[in-house]
């Protein structure tokens, strides 16, 4: 599997795009709780199936009603059944080094057949993952992300083609591609690792994918809404613009919303959508397979993206702001650094105004507060309320106390206590990470 581990993205490499199963953890043991009570004796079934990432197919078919368990594994390949075998043989298999069939990752689902069907679980396989994309899933691609239905008789391989043909009439109704899952007996079957199994019951920080591709099976008796419209490309910002791609029932983007859209202050435009394409007249680089995924469009085309949030705003503003600052303002914001004296600008600012977070958009200091210290940078002897956070500075010999911004976290200078009344501080900023706004003249 093409794996890394989201939550250690360094801030240069969070414009690029990571698998859906990118996020690699411990061993842990196994969670497996009962989906369903299950009457003493009474048999089970169960089918194979392959939707891509094991860990997201995990989630989707525990939440059938009548699913006992979902196991995570690996099945109808010609190698050993394990993780670092299947992650080796599509290497060999890209390489041409190899003609050996890989496995597929898979999910087992035990159900219960006194409380749900094989036509239920196959409904809810169908629209829970795009099975029209071959040898991949989203952005993870390869033979062992093939969509797969592996069966273990005669009776099930022919509801398989049943469900198979009635969707394929929803899909190319709805505009859709062909179908391309094999359906096939299972041949041979591996349990994955401990720490693949109930991944994101034990794991709830890591992603799920996007859910399908919005097309219902015909009179499951799912609520079909109507698909979200495109956003219209000409009615938003060519130069620059943020789209927030979303998904229904997706805590994370509610998440985010809380935390970022709902205070937005920020010069770049943003906008949310629950469709899954581009603007119209514009290009994604690649296609999107986790929620949030928060795009950054310049010229109609995808420059920076920013996949998956679990409620880490620095990162998010850190991303953003290697997007929207000069290499000289990266320096000070995220590294610490200082400009020369008398070099940055707003120095000489002394309209009534606001000076606002580079990246946010949130007020800092106002104008009224700025004085001339003679230091050669902007000094103020008062932040706006909450703007700012403190720390300890020890570096370079010195006993200082750091100016941060309290939205973005980005360093913004230090604080002395040498300025004028009533507060008799001296905020020294850097005026290279300071944005100026003027007031509206009335």
């Amino acid at each position: 599997m093409n794996r890394s581990i989201y939550a250690l993205f360094a801030v240069l490499s969070m414009s690029l795009m990571v698998s859906a199963c990118a996020q690699e953890k411990p061993p842990a043991s196994p969670v497996k709780a009962s989906k369903a009570a299950v009457k003493p004796g009474a048999p089970l079934d169960s089918i194979v199936l392959g939707m891509g990432c094991f860990w997201g197919a995990e989630k989707r078919m525990s939440e059938v009603p009548g699913v006992v368990e979902v196991e995570s594994g690996y099945a109808n390949g010609e190698v050993e059944g394990s993780y670092e075998a299947v992650l080796k043989q599509e290497n060999s298999l890209r390489r041409g080094q190899s003609a050996k069939r890989n496995h597929a990752e898979v999910v087992k689902v035990s159900f219960d057949p006194t409380q749900t069907s094989l036509e239920k679980i196959l409904i809810k396989f169908w629209e829970s993952h795009d099975p029209t994309q071959g040898d991949r899933q989203g952005n993870d691609v390869g033979s062992n992300y093939r969509s797969a239905i592996y069966t273990h008789s005669d009776a099930q391989a022919g509801v398989a083609r049943q469900t198979q043909a009635t969707y394929q009439q929803a899909l190319t109704q709805a505009g859709r591609g062909k179908i391309t899952t094999e359906i096939a007996p299972l041949k041979t079957y591996h349990s994955a690792e401990d720490y693949h199994q109930d991944y994101l019951v034990k794991n709830p920080d890591g992603y799920c994918g996007l859910g399908g591709t919005g097309v219902k099976y015909p009179g499951s008796g799912s609520t079909a809404s109507a698909p979200a419209p495109r956003l219209d490309g000409k009615a938003l910002a060519f130069d620059r613009q943020l789209v927030v791609f979303e998904a229904e029932h997706c805590d994370f983007c509610k998440l985010f919303k809380a935390d970022v859209l709902d205070h937005w202050k920020s010069e770049v435009p943003i906008v949310s959508t629950l469709n899954t394409n581009a603007p119209s007249g514009w290009t994604l680089e690649k296609t999107l397979f986790a929620t949030p995924t928060i795009v950054l469009f310049e010229k109609g085309k995808e420059v920076s993206r920013y996949t998956g949030y679990n409620g880490e705003k620095p990162r998010f503003w850190q991303w953003l702001g290697f997007q929207l600052l000069t290499p000289a303002q990266q320096k000070i914001a995220f590294e610490q650094g200082t400009e020369m004296a008398f070099s940055g600008s707003n120095l000489d600012e002394k309209r009534p105004g606001t000076f606002v977070d580079p990246i946010t958009g949130a007020a800092l200091f106002r104008s009224d507060t700025k004085f001339e210290s003679g230091t050669g940078w902007p000094s103020f002897f008062n932040p706006q309320p909450g703007s700012i956070t403190l720390h300890e500075d020890i570096s370079h010999g010195m006993k200082r106390v750091e100016v941060r911004s309290a939205s973005s976290g980005i360093h913004l200078g230090h604080v002395f206590d040498d300025g004028p009344p009533p507060t008799y501080k001296r905020y020294c900023i850097n005026g290279n990470v300071l944005k100026f706004v003027p007031d509206a003249k009335p």
